[in-house]
């Protein structure tokens, strides 16, 4: 059985999932050509190796109308602006993305998982929500890149430990909200969660999306003969080494 395990000691956002599985990924420059060849409206994204607190890994940078989003209020996705898309607009740039149906699927499904927890934070109908960061170009990147590298990895099963979500609090277009941020808390219901010392947003709710839909359990690290793995690093700096770890391996008499 072809197990990816992701290790969230550090949290999770969009570009840091992106950044691990690509390091997992047989043929990164094709891969990164092909994403960038689905056109997402005004969006290129390329990876760049780095290397922190002697850990070597990679960093997923997209840049919007060739200026790139600063790692801002947020831990690795995006800072949080004013509205940007609303429920079906999102829909419609999905739909018109060259990608397998199942794909796609995925991608609908992740911002359906995100739209139910907005939904229910404002008290509003699916339909009336409006996205901020969640619906930015760069996001959609996120999670389009995300859900193509699941489906091209071949996995038979995704795991992943507890997450941790930081402490402290953020500033969003709400105002100064608790971490983890109250979209991101609803998404993470029925998922083990740490808080830690870390101050700061270390789960958002596009990393939250993408693990609630994909992952089949959160346990620790089992017992694995790993095969490969790779670090997916964030932009925010936190005095200590602001990555997640993806493992493929195999995992025996479960």
């Amino acid at each position: 059985m072809k197990v990816l395990y992701l290790d969230c000691g550090m949290g999770a956002s969009g570009d840091m999932l992106m950044a691990a599985l690509l390091e997992l990924h047989p043929d990164r420059e094709d891969f990164l050509k092909r994403l960038n060849g689905l056109q997402i409206p005004g969006v290129s994204i390329r990876a760049a190796a780095v290397e922190k607190y002697g850990v070597a890994g990679t960093q997923i940078q997209v840049a919007i109308h060739g200026t790139e989003e600063e790692g801002g209020a947020t831990h690795g996705d995006h800072p949080h602006h004013h509205l940007h898309s609303d429920h079906s607009g999102i829909g419609r740039i999905v739909d018109h993305l060259d990608l397998p149906c199942e794909v796609r699927e995925d991608i609908r499904a992740v911002y359906e998982i995100i739209a139910e927890a907005e939904s229910y934070v404002h008290k509003k109908p699916v339909t009336m929500i409006h996205f901020h960061e969640l619906g930015m170009m760069d996001a959609v990147a996120d999670i389009a890149g995300v859900c193509m590298l699941m489906k091209e990895l071949g996995l038979d099963q995704v795991l992943a430990s507890p997450v941790h979500v930081g402490c402290g609090t953020i500033r969003c277009a709400h105002g100064i909200l608790p971490v983890p941020a109250p979209a991101t808390a609803r998404i993470l219901q029925g998922i083990p969660t740490c808080s830690g010392s870390v101050q700061g947003e270390l789960c958002t709710p596009t990393g939250a999306a993408l693990l609630k839909y994909f992952c089949s359990g959160f346990i620790p690290r089992p017992c694995m003969q790993v095969q490969k793995s790779g670090y997916g690093f964030g932009k925010r700096e936190f005095g200590l080494a602001n990555c997640l770890c993806a493992m493929i391996g195999e995992i025996k008499d479960r």
